[in-house]
């Protein structure tokens, strides 16, 4: 009978952490900004049909990189927990928190126990009545959860991004103001031209009255582009 191949337990952490971190890192980068209008997600994503940000519930958003079928995979599940947890009790039942939890759970379990952890960071972000009432939870691919105050940045270049946005952003900005921010703090670092028609974005409307969630159609990203 032959030995089993052992690895120490902080070895076969440490490796997949790396592995899963290395996956995060190649994926294009995505912000979420905190302003006194709304919740903004944008990021680039040259693809018009394979979403990386999208509506959860009434009031909360998610954004992902990394692996697409992952990340997709997660926000479905989020969408059917929300789905049933506000049918089955009152929709305002329905909390990023709650959803944030749930994520982080099923990330830290996937990490522990399978043999390949998702390659995916992911955002949920709750848009409340008032400013102070917002809530940002960033989910890593270990299950960690942060909760994020102002801004959350997301994939390759994540450090330059956030350095550039963290001295510039004001929630008073108007949402072209902070569309025109975040496009070039992501072109800046990435230091090429990105189209039109490559970026996705995502906006929570803080004075809806139920249902948040909109994207911006092109007349107005490209007026906020060139703004």
């Amino acid at each position: 009978m032959t030995t089993p191949f052992y690895v120490p337990p902080e070895q076969l952490v440490k490796d997949r952490a790396d592995f899963a971190r290395k996956g995060v890192s190649r994926g294009r980068p995505i912000v979420v900004l905190q302003l006194k209008v709304g919740i903004l997600l944008i990021g680039e994503n040259p693809s018009p049909s394979l979403r990386k940000i999208g509506e959860i519930y009434d009031r909360i958003a998610f954004a992902g990189v990394g692996r697409f079928n992952e990340f997709e995979t997660l926000r479905v599940a989020g969408i059917r927990y929300a789905d049933l947890k506000g049918y089955s009790y009152a929709r305002t039942d329905v909390t990023g928190k709650s959803l944030a939890n749930a994520y982080s759970q099923t990330l830290g379990q996937i990490f522990s126990h399978e043999i390949k952890p998702y390659e995916v960071d992911i955002v949920v972000a709750e848009v409340g009545q008032e400013l102070s009432e917002d809530k940002l939870f960033r989910v890593q691919f270990d299950g960690t959860l942060r909760d994020a105050d102002r801004f959350v940045v997301l994939g390759a270049g994540e450090e330059p991004i956030a350095e550039r946005i963290s001295t510039s952003l004001n929630t008073e900005m108007s949402l072209d103001e902070a569309v025109a921010l975040a496009a070039d703090s992501i072109t800046h670092v990435e230091e090429r031209e990105i189209g039109t028609s490559e970026w996705e974005t995502g906006f929570l409307e803080r004075s809806a009255e139920r249902r948040a969630f909109r994207r911006l159609n092109p007349t107005e990203l490209e007026s906020a582009l060139d703004s």
